[in-house]
């Protein structure tokens, strides 16, 4: 049988093995094959890709399907070449590719071989583009994250203004335009853009049942995901925040606490971003940390867990972002850390930029904050925003949230509303939620004054309760169907005709207390990563118990107590029974190399002890902090391998010779052994040394305050703190 011959269900397990289709994706199809206009709606996972690729591969010609990342057009080419034995069957044209690469592609496409053809809205732009795909046959044009012709879209591109009259120069060909997150305004931008206002509209549920969506405080929130990580080893799992800097560091941290991960931004070459997915798609690596700003274009069906340090500027990005979890339908836990402090650096972002752009900005950033804050159902308020109603009690994933596990206690707020819907009507519905939430605290700023709202018979009417308050009040309202935000005045507050019929007959409408996040720490501090104790002070019956272990153990070895371990490495076993080598290894001070030598009698004394004594360890895990910067340890113990020079050292890791010491000195309390002879053979000798190591073996106190109050008449504080370190290196590593 010929593909012309196929039916669209014959045709995908032909070419796909599937045995049926997923909700509208068969309609969409059809409607391809028909030569008609086709716009479609469908959430994250919903499998939006197969709408374009079956017709392309079924009807006659090449498909042209414009996409914004060049990793998502990666990811689907290979994805399609795995299901065809031909490999030109499917390619991308873009910026990442050398000339030779480009030629060959269009060889393929002039020979016929290539069915779906990639393309960048600004490669499709190129004159030399356009003239060549004027002269090849086109079976229809796929634009895909079609959100991005819309300013109110999460992700507005210019270049997307253009596809329509480009494509009108090319050829006339049907149009099928795709899109995850589209509000109704965003959508109706969308069709008139692209000139598809009779095109066929197909709109899927944005519901995704299988996610859990929980909004935390951004405390300690890099120990929380350290810990969610490690509690998940073997998952899959992406970390989204603000900067680049931000995520290496993240990495970094989730690395050095046992869990594979890498980070992933756009300030990395293609090769090293397409390398870092290959091995998150071959689970090579488990996590991986990128930024917001960039986005992760990867379609791997079993991520188990999406976080986000930071929260992304609009509910767009972060249904996208949270979308990529759980595609196979499995388990897909969504987490957000959120403070204000976040909210008032976007909004900061948005200075400079023309007004228009920031008035958008605002309103968007209003929506995250409203998402964060609110006490009712996340899944509600998600659909609410796509213009699309749920059942938060009977409704397919009800319950999955942290609001409807744990919900807040709700009243009765008839009278709330009813003065809110009051007030509305007496300013003519005109203004924006902060206008009526400053009238009702009485709160004389400038719109207010201008506008004569300390004249409102409303001034001051909810003094009682703060702008908080007020706000998730007007949201909950808002999401209840009895105000809605005028999108084109920029939030300006309207009453739906069930408000108007609120305020002729008032009844029971039942609200929930907004979530406070005001009294957070920003998460920016990616130095405070250890967790000092679950509330309390070291257990000092077990403390005692580790200090007389270590002064055996010292008398035993015939050296200090302080070259086995540290005080701070002795206060912190304490704090957190540490019970496996794993767990030795993040404590402070505390190596490889000094938990092989020393750590098996301290590790069978805490079992002992929390066995004997009962004791129920917290569920909080120590969270290792990076002490050195990025590879600044292997590089230091490499070149000090090749006998470099201290000060050349320090120069080639633009440091100075004081932070090259204290490095080396974290270096060496951690375990590791290093090899300074060929320094201080020179300036000390080997008398000098020798006199120095009676010192350090004797003294109940070799700190380096001890040692320089000593010696300091007779050599500088480096040659002693070098000393020091030479002499922990041979005895305590």
């Amino acid at each position: 049988m010929s593909i012309q011959d196929m039916t669209p269900t014959e045709a995908l397990s032909h070419f796909f093995g599937f045995d049926e289709f997923k909700g509208e994706q068969e309609a969409v199809v059809q409607a391809v094959l028909n030569g008609e206009d086709a716009f479609v709606i469908m959430p994250t996972g919903g499998g939006k890709s197969m709408c374009y690729q079956l017709p392309a591969l079924m009807l006659p010609g090449t498909a042209i399907v414009v996409s914004p990342l060049i990793a998502l057009m990666k990811n689907q080419v290979d994805a399609i070449r795995g299901h065809h034995e031909d490999r030109a069957i499917a390619h991308f044209l873009n910026s990442s590719l050398n000339k030779a690469d480009a030629q060959q592609v269009k060889d393929d496409v002039v020979a016929g071989r290539t069915k779906l053809l990639y393309v960048a809205p600004e490669s499709l732009t190129k004159a030399e583009n356009v003239e060549f795909l004027k002269s090849i046959q086109l079976s229809f044009v796929a634009v895909d994250e079609a959100h991005c012709i819309s300013e109110w879209g999460h992700d507005f591109r210019p270049e997307y203004r253009r596809i329509r009259s480009i494509v009108q120069q090319i050829a006339d060909v049907p149009i099928i335009a795709l899109t995850a997150t589209a509000t109704p305004k965003v959508q109706a931008d969308i069709q008139k853009n692209l000139g598809m206002r009779d095109a066929k509209l197909f709109k899927a549920s944005f519901n995704r049942p299988n996610l859990y969506y929980e909004v935390r405080p951004k405390k300690d929130a890099l120990q929380q995901i350290v810990r969610y990580a490690r509690n998940h080893i073997g998952k899959s799992g992406i970390v989204y925040c603000l900067s680049r800097k931000k995520v290496e560091e993240i990495a970094e941290v989730l690395r050095v606490n046992g869990v594979r991960a890498l980070a992933y931004h756009a300030g990395m070459d293609a090769s090293t971003r397409s390398k870092i997915q290959d091995q998150f798609l071959m689970q090579d690596v488990d996590v991986i940390v990128a930024t917001i700003a960039f986005g992760m274009g990867i379609d791997k069906p079993d991520v188990r867990f999406v976080a986000h340090l930071d929260l992304p500027k609009t509910i767009e990005a972060y249904y996208q972002e949270t979308g990529r979890a759980g595609r196979d339908g499995g388990e897909g836990h969504c987490i957000a850390f959120y403070s204000h402090k976040d909210i008032e650096k976007l909004e900061k972002f948005l200075q400079g930029k023309p007004l228009a752009e920031q008035e958008v900005g605002f309103q968007l950033l209003q929506e995250v904050t409203a998402f964060a804050e609110t006490a009712m159902s996340r899944r509600k308020f998600l659909l609410h925003y796509f213009g699309e109603e749920f059942d938060e009690v009977n409704g397919p994933g009800a319950g999955m949230c942290d609001n409807m596990r744990h919900p807040k206690p709700m009243r009765d707020g008839q009278e709330d509303v009813h003065m809110i819907l009051g007030m509305v009507m007496e300013h003519r519905q005109a203004f924006r939620i902060p206008f009526y939430t400053g009238v009702l605290c009485g709160e004389a700023n400038r719109e207010i004054v201008d506008y004569h709202g300390t004249e409102s018979s409303f001034w001051k009417r909810g003094a009682e309760h703060d702008q908080r308050h007020w706000k998730g009040v007007i949201r909950q309202m808002v999401v209840l169907g009895l105000l809605r935000k005028e999108v084109e005045s920029y939030g300006t507050l309207k009453l739906t005709e069930a408000g108007e019929a609120f305020l002729s007959q008032p009844h029971e409408v039942l609200l929930a207390e907004e979530r406070d996040f005001s009294d957070v720490d920003s998460g920016d501090s990616m130095t405070q990563t250890r967790s000092h104790n679950h509330g309390g002070a070291a257990d000092p019956k077990l403390r005692k118990l580790l200090a007389d272990l270590r002064k055996a153990e010292a008398d035993r070895l015939e050296l200090p107590p302080y070259v086995i371990f540290q005080e701070v490495s002795l206060d912190e076993m304490a704090i957190h029974y540490p019970l496996t080598p794993d767990e030795l290894l993040r404590i402070t001070g505390v190596g490889s190399g000094k938990a092989k030598k020393y750590g098996e009698p301290f590790l069978a004394l805490i079992k002992q002890y929390v066995e004997e004594e009962g004791i129920e360890r917290a569920d909080d895990l120590l969270v290792r902090s990076t002490q050195t910067r990025g590879n600044s340890k292997v590089q230091i113990i490499q070149r000090i391998d090749r006998q470099t020079e201290l000060e050349d050292l320090a120069r080639e890791l633009s440091m100075s010779q004081e932070e090259l010491i204290t490095e080396l000195e974290s270096i060496v309390a951690a375990g590791t052994k290093v090899n300074l002879d060929y320094i201080l053979d020179d300036l000390l000798g080997e008398d000098g040394i020798e006199e120095l190591f009676d010192f350090f073996r004797e003294s109940e106190d070799a700190s380096t305050d001890a040692v320089v109050e000593e010696f300091g008449d007779v050599y500088t504080e480096e040659e002693l703190r070098l000393a020091r370190i030479k002499f922990l290196s041979e005895f305590a590593n």
